[in-house]
């Protein structure tokens, strides 16, 4: 690790594969106190910057706007559609940082519902809409898109302790510590969308399907460049997590389990898997995905 100091600012730079985005960001990273901001400098190079004067977790503030190259959303949304044999759509979410964010015709969820459960309003019926914290019932799910701050029983351990989930408190603990994450109050509401319709440029795109579906996206995801696949998930706060804020922050795809919870409350079957997909890569998958399905040793 190097460290270049410039006043009362530091950068580290260490080799590490995280690799944000460009808009406030927060990922756990283990270190000095304060260390939870990463720039991409390559895929393997990660840039910390940390102000010793804050308090841990305090954020260093970056900026987003509209993709510089345009994608057609409703002719990706057909591709993905078609090639990997969905049976809903994929999902346009957009963390916006405020009322003003949201674009003009866009009306609010009537009613509380959770993070997992709207993705499937969207997915299932076409629905487009957005939330602020008042609307998400789940705390965990709120706490991890950046609306809500964490509960007490959550951050100590104690609420999938007594779930079963865990065999200590401190099992649960040390899962919930490294749980990505936005930063407080960094999201005034979430925005979900069909990705054919969505009316705002996402920031991650939801696929939920089939486990032959996922090889194709995994496929997919190597096909220009090779490599491996990297995952991470906990069987805990996956649709809100695992591929909401994790793909956000981390600027990679991600691929998780689900949980008990979106199970339960957002119509992911026994037989299906789920992906979230920063929004600028989509053209990555649409690009290579008929070329993988069609591929003369790819199972049909």
């Amino acid at each position: 690790m190097a460290c270049v100091r410039n006043g009362p600012w530091t950068l580290s730079l260490s080799l590490y594969r995280i690799i944000p985005g460009n808009r406030d960001r927060f990922l756990p990273v283990p270190g000095r106190p304060g260390e939870d901001e990463s720039i991409l400098l390559n895929n393997h190079l990660r840039m910390s910057c940390y102000d010793p004067n804050k308090e841990p977790g305090s954020l260093v503030r970056m900026t987003d706007g509209p993709f510089k190259i345009p994608i057609n959303y409703a002719e990706s949304s057909q591709i993905l559609k078609n090639a990997l044999q969905l049976t809903g759509s994929p999902v346009a979410v957009r963390f916006a940082a405020t009322k003003e964010d949201i674009p003009p015709g866009i009306e609010e969820i009537d009613k509380l519902q959770r993070h997992c459960s709207m993705v499937n309003l969207a997915r299932r019926e076409g629905k487009i809409f957005y939330a602020t914290a008042s609307k998400h019932e789940c705390n965990g799910g709120a706490w991890a898109l950046g609306l809500r701050e964490i509960t007490p029983t959550l951050k100590s351990g104690d609420f999938y302790y007594k779930l079963g989930k865990f065999n200590s408190a401190a099992a649960c603990k040390r899962t919930i510590d490294l749980i990505p994450h936005l930063g407080l109050n960094e999201t005034y509401a979430t925005l979900y969308a069909p990705l054919e319709k969505t009316p705002f440029t996402p920031h991650v795109v939801i696929i939920i399907g089939s486990p032959w579906a996922m090889l194709k996206l995994a496929q997919s995801s190597l096909f220009r460049l090779g490599g491996r696949i990297t995952g991470s998930c906990a069987g805990i706060q996956s649709i809100c997590s695992d591929a909401a804020a994790l793909p956000y922050l981390s600027g990679q795809p991600n691929f998780s389990l689900g949980c008990d919870g979106s199970r339960k409350y957002s119509g992911i079957a026994d037989n299906e898997i789920v992906i979230g997909i920063p929004g600028e890569m989509i053209p990555e998958f649409t690009q290579s995905i008929g070329m993988i399905v069609g591929a003369a040793g790819s199972k049909k």
